[in-house]
């Protein structure tokens, strides 16, 4: 796996979760298509063998703003792996839709020069499960330092005021990660992948709630420098081995 060379104004945003289904290509098109109404032109970077992102980009209006797609998941003679996976020089937005399963070589060479690693979770225990061992290995295999406060979690499909939803909160309030947003189960999500749109794109009567969601997730996305900059970020998360132990064991808490 290879990773387009670092540059210093690149937003370089990985959304990953081991587990399939959990919405990682739903928000990286969403994430792209908000990014695409700013003006400066995205890109999505899809590992994902099923190529969701990419057949979203086909699907696509012509008259949308333009969104830069970059099939990482396929190999050709034709070309060499790094020019098949250059980022347009304009781009300043990069979003890199993880595949299902990574060994941990491709898990750290995918998150190095990350600015941003988004995790997705879902409100089932076989989901809170994949997404506390993901994190483990963010923290100790990718060596993820909580310090730079990269890492934060997107709550997906939810269904507010279930037994499912006050479990998933609970188990991400210990993790001691931000939770940046709190997306609901709505049909408005599979509208827009099915017509290659951003909910952003969409009448806002309709998506109002899900865009101020994902408003929140594009606000804490775009305050990376000063997530680096911040002397706040030095401060001690704690132990990190210790957290790291704590996440690897199956949570336990009451049934859905």
């Amino acid at each position: 796996m290879l990773i387009t060379p670092r540059r210093d104004n690149l937003n370089k945003i990985v959304i990953l979760n081991p587990k399939g289904g959990c919405g990682k290509s739903t928000l990286a098109t969403n994430l792209a298509a908000s990014y695409a109404q700013t003006g400066a032109t995205p890109a999505i970077m899809d590992y994902d063998p099923q190529g969701s992102t990419t057949a979203w980009l086909e699907r696509r209006p012509d008259d949308l703003p333009g969104i830069h797609g970059i099939a990482a998941f396929k190999k050709t003679m034709q070309a060499t792996r790094s020019w098949q996976l250059r980022v347009p020089n304009d781009t300043v937005n990069l979003l890199v839709d993880s595949p299902a399963s990574l060994n941990h070589d491709d898990l750290r060479e995918l998150t190095r020069d990350s600015t941003s690693i988004l995790v997705p979770v879902l409100p089932s225990s076989m989901d809170i499960h994949a997404a506390s061992r993901c994190i483990a290995d963010l923290l100790l295999v990718a060596k993820v330092d909580r310090r730079d406060r990269k890492l934060a979690v997107v709550a997906n499909r939810t269904r507010k005021n279930t037994k499912s939803f006050a479990k998933l909160m609970r188990f991400l309030d210990s993790l001691g990660i931000p939770i940046i947003a709190v997306l609901r189960d709505s049909q408005n999500f599979v509208r827009s992948a099915e017509e290659g749109i951003g909910l952003c794109e969409m009448p806002p009567s309709r998506v109002k709630p899900d865009v101020a969601e994902l408003n929140k997730i594009i606000e804490w996305l775009d305050a990376w420098p000063q997530r680096r900059r911040d002397p706040a970020a030095t401060r001690s998360f704690g132990n990190q081995r210790t957290a790291g132990r704590s996440l690897l064991r199956r949570p336990r808490f009451g049934s859905a």
